[in-house]
Protein backbone atom coordinates (compact mmCIF):
# COMPACT_ATOMS: atom_id res chain seq x y z
CA UNK A 1 0.00 0.00 0.00
CA UNK A 2 2.83 2.36 0.92
CA UNK A 3 4.45 1.86 -2.51
CA UNK A 4 1.20 2.83 -4.25
CA UNK A 5 1.11 6.08 -2.31
CA UNK A 6 4.67 6.91 -3.40
CA UNK A 7 3.84 6.03 -7.00
CA UNK A 8 0.73 8.22 -6.89
CA UNK A 9 2.67 11.14 -5.41
CA UNK A 10 5.41 10.75 -8.02
CA UNK A 11 2.83 10.49 -10.82
CA UNK A 12 1.36 13.82 -9.77
CA UNK A 13 4.54 15.64 -8.72
CA UNK A 14 6.80 14.71 -11.65
CA UNK A 15 4.66 16.28 -14.41
CA UNK A 16 4.00 19.33 -12.24
CA UNK A 17 7.73 19.78 -11.61
CA UNK A 18 8.49 19.34 -15.31
CA UNK A 19 5.93 21.98 -16.28
CA UNK A 20 7.25 24.38 -13.64
CA UNK A 21 10.91 23.89 -14.56
CA UNK A 22 10.31 24.11 -18.30
CA UNK A 23 8.55 27.47 -18.10
CA UNK A 24 10.61 30.34 -19.48
CA UNK A 25 12.37 32.26 -16.76
CA UNK A 26 10.57 35.49 -15.93
CA UNK A 27 13.02 38.32 -16.29
CA UNK A 28 13.29 40.95 -13.64
CA UNK A 29 11.50 44.05 -14.97
CA UNK A 30 13.83 46.21 -12.87
CA UNK A 31 16.78 45.00 -14.96
CA UNK A 32 14.99 46.16 -18.11
CA UNK A 33 14.43 49.59 -16.57
CA UNK A 34 18.07 49.66 -15.43
CA UNK A 35 19.40 48.69 -18.87
CA UNK A 36 17.19 51.28 -20.58
CA UNK A 37 18.38 53.93 -18.12
CA UNK A 38 22.02 53.21 -19.00
CA UNK A 39 21.19 53.59 -22.70
CA UNK A 40 19.18 56.77 -22.13
CA UNK A 41 22.21 58.21 -20.34
CA UNK A 42 24.32 57.21 -23.39
CA UNK A 43 26.52 54.83 -21.39
CA UNK A 44 28.03 52.28 -23.76
CA UNK A 45 29.64 48.91 -23.14
CA UNK A 46 32.45 47.90 -25.50
CA UNK A 47 33.36 44.24 -25.60
CA UNK A 48 33.95 41.05 -27.54
CA UNK A 49 31.96 37.82 -27.70
CA UNK A 50 35.01 35.73 -26.77
CA UNK A 51 35.67 37.80 -23.62
CA UNK A 52 34.61 35.88 -20.50
CA UNK A 53 34.27 39.07 -18.44
CA UNK A 54 32.01 40.53 -21.14
CA UNK A 55 29.90 37.38 -21.03
CA UNK A 56 29.59 37.70 -17.24
CA UNK A 57 28.49 41.31 -17.59
CA UNK A 58 25.91 40.35 -20.23
CA UNK A 59 24.58 37.41 -18.17
CA UNK A 60 24.00 39.68 -15.19
CA UNK A 61 21.46 41.61 -17.28
CA UNK A 62 19.74 38.47 -18.59
CA UNK A 63 17.41 39.18 -21.50
CA UNK A 64 17.51 42.87 -20.58
CA UNK A 65 21.00 43.19 -22.07
CA UNK A 66 19.27 43.81 -25.40
CA UNK A 67 18.51 47.32 -24.09
CA UNK A 68 22.13 48.13 -23.24
CA UNK A 69 24.07 50.19 -25.77
CA UNK A 70 26.77 47.75 -26.82
CA UNK A 71 29.59 47.78 -29.36
CA UNK A 72 31.13 44.47 -30.44
CA UNK A 73 34.73 45.60 -31.00
CA UNK A 74 35.91 42.81 -33.34
CA UNK A 75 33.02 43.80 -35.65
CA UNK A 76 33.65 47.55 -35.23
CA UNK A 77 37.41 47.98 -34.77
CA UNK A 78 37.57 51.59 -35.94
CA UNK A 79 34.81 52.65 -33.54
CA UNK A 80 36.62 50.97 -30.65
CA UNK A 81 39.98 52.46 -31.60
CA UNK A 82 38.41 55.91 -31.83
CA UNK A 83 36.90 55.40 -28.35
CA UNK A 84 40.32 54.43 -26.97
CA UNK A 85 39.31 50.92 -25.96
CA UNK A 86 42.32 48.99 -24.66
CA UNK A 87 40.56 46.12 -22.86
CA UNK A 88 37.22 44.40 -22.50
CA UNK A 89 34.72 45.13 -21.21
CA UNK A 90 34.93 48.90 -21.08
CA UNK A 91 31.99 51.09 -20.16
CA UNK A 92 32.19 54.67 -21.43
CA UNK A 93 30.08 57.51 -20.09
CA UNK A 94 29.16 60.59 -22.13
CA UNK A 95 31.54 62.73 -20.04
CA UNK A 96 34.43 60.48 -21.15
CA UNK A 97 34.68 58.51 -17.90
CA UNK A 98 35.79 54.91 -18.51
CA UNK A 99 35.20 51.87 -16.34
CA UNK A 100 37.51 49.10 -17.52
CA UNK A 101 36.98 45.47 -16.64
CA UNK A 102 34.02 43.61 -15.21
CA UNK A 103 31.98 46.03 -13.08
CA UNK A 104 28.86 44.24 -11.90
CA UNK A 105 25.38 45.71 -11.72
CA UNK A 106 25.77 47.35 -8.32
CA UNK A 107 28.82 49.37 -9.34
CA UNK A 108 27.21 50.35 -12.65
CA UNK A 109 24.20 51.52 -10.68
CA UNK A 110 26.33 53.62 -8.31
CA UNK A 111 28.42 55.13 -11.11
CA UNK A 112 25.49 55.84 -13.44
CA UNK A 113 22.79 56.87 -10.99
CA UNK A 114 20.46 54.31 -12.62
CA UNK A 115 18.53 52.43 -9.94
CA UNK A 116 18.44 48.65 -9.62
CA UNK A 117 15.60 48.71 -7.07
CA UNK A 118 12.39 50.64 -6.50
Amino acid sequence: MKNYIYIAIFAIAAPAAFIFLSQPKKENPLLEVFAKCLSEKRIVMYGANWCSHCQNEKKAFGDSFQFVSYVECPDNPQQCLAAGISGYPTWIFPNGKKLEGEQGLEKLSRESGCLLEN
